[in-house]
């Protein structure tokens, strides 16, 4: 009960950082008028991310619980990304940006097979995004306009799921453990 209890005040408060989560990233470039250090090919592979997780959530009618914070997220990264292009000097680019964007979401569900493969890519895709705003980062060595805040709300949404990612290693650990010992004893039975 206890353990239930804390899992959904982490839930809850997971949710609520996801709905505040780029505020201070949004306020940041507006203050300084500027995205230097704020990584396009980040926020974009961000937004296919989670556009392919909230579409394979809907498209296998998953409670709208499960992937709440996604469609508040992508409305964030969408004004995000509204205010680099306005920054760089390429607004008019957004209706391409939105064409691609929704033609893309439209063409997951095209298929069974094509949202399968998307969302089993979905990891990857994020961890593409993290590394393209490292890389950034490492090519200007300059933090520029990127928000710590916004940064280290990421960072605690995602500790919520260390105990997924901890019991799931272990689970396979016990698996293999398993595998190992039935495979050697049934060659030790073999040799009696």
């Amino acid at each position: 009960m206890e353990s239930d209890t804390l899992l959904h005040a982490a839930n809850f408060s997971t949710l609520f950082v996801c709905m505040v989560l780029k505020f201070p990233q949004i306020f940041a470039l507006m203050r300084a008028k500027s995205s230097s250090g704020v990584s396009l090919h980040s926020l974009l592979l961000e937004l296919v991310g989670f556009i392919v997780f909230v579409t394979y959530q809907m498209y296998y009618d998953y409670p709208p619980p499960t992937y709440l914070e996604y469609p508040i997220l992508i409305a964030q990264d969408v004004i995000l990304l509204l205010l680099i292009l306005y920054y760089n000097g390429v607004v008019w680019q957004s209706p391409i940006y939105a064409l691609v964007f929704i033609g893309g979401w439209r063409l997951l569900t095209v298929e069974k097979w094509i949202i399968d493969l998307a969302m089993s890519l979905c990891t990857f895709i994020s961890a593409a995004s993290k590394f393209a705003q490292l890389q950034c980062l490492w090519r200007s060595k300059d933090a520029g306009q990127v928000s710590a805040a916004s940064w280290g709300m990421a960072a605690y949404t995602c500790l919520v799921l260390v105990r997924f990612i901890a019991m799931t290693l272990l689970n396979l650990w016990v698996l293999l453990t398993v595998l190992y010992y039935q495979k050697h004893s049934s060659g030790s039975k073999k040799q009696d």
